[in-house]
């Protein structure tokens, strides 16, 4: 009579197991996923567009459009821009000049740093999509602002460059870029999560590293 073995037997099913986890992760993956995306979504718009426009800027035509003023400055301000011994080559406008430039020529000024000589006092204003400068004559007090225009898409053009677009736009870009590094990577762990029941899922990821990269060692020199 054949003995019956009574050690019990311990079935392992690491599946089950590892079921609640891989949820939970899946889950979490998704919710980051879903938050970076709906961040980046205007902005992956606009720097795509813009990466169209940059690429093919020579091939779009541009007009670009120039406003001159021109003012006098009033006898009370002129003691403010009279030449003295130990002036800097670089200050900023006094205040009240500054308020009245702004009033008469009808345009912001930035309190950046103008460049004084015993000329003039040369006052530089880049800005996206365009050119600004103003000068005064010291000895006249003669005021002359000019400004360029280049177009709007001149403009996303250097939004997309972070050209002249101050420090609030720096931060948005910082921001962007972590926001679509969150994206990519939480892309790229829900693509491991599927990729068992989706062959194609590491050729295509491969294709998209491998074709830039032969582009770089071949076309770019």
């Amino acid at each position: 009579m054949q003995a019956v073995s009574t050690t019990p037997v311990t079935v392992k099913n690491p599946p089950a197991q590892a079921a609640p986890s891989r949820a939970y992760w899946l889950k979490t993956l998704h919710q980051w996923h879903w938050i970076s995306s709906a961040l980046c979504l205007i902005g992956m718009l606009l720097f795509a567009f813009t990466g169209i426009t940059l690429n093919h800027a020579a091939d779009i035509p541009a007009t670009p459009v120039v406003q001159n003023k021109t003012v006098e400055l009033p006898e009370a301000l002129r003691a403010a821009i009279a030449v003295k011994d130990d002036e800097p080559d670089n200050a900023a406008l006094p205040p009240a000049l500054h308020a009245w430039l702004a009033q008469a020529l009808g345009v912001g000024l930035p309190d950046t740093a103008a460049e004084w000589s015993p000329e003039e006092i040369y006052l530089s204003l880049p800005r996206p999509g365009g050119d600004a400068w103003l000068r005064i004559e010291r000895e006249s007090g003669s005021v002359e602002y000019e400004r360029t225009d280049r177009g709007w898409i001149s403009y996303l053009n250097d939004l997309h460059k972070g050209r002249h677009t101050g420090i609030a736009w720096k931060w948005f870009l910082d921001i962007f870029s972590v926001a679509c590094l969150v994206f990519c990577i939480t892309g790229l762990f829900i693509l491991k999560f599927h990729a068992a029941a989706r062959p194609t899922t590491w050729p295509m990821v491969g294709a998209g590293l491998v074709i830039p990269l032969l582009l770089v060692i071949l076309f770019i020199h």
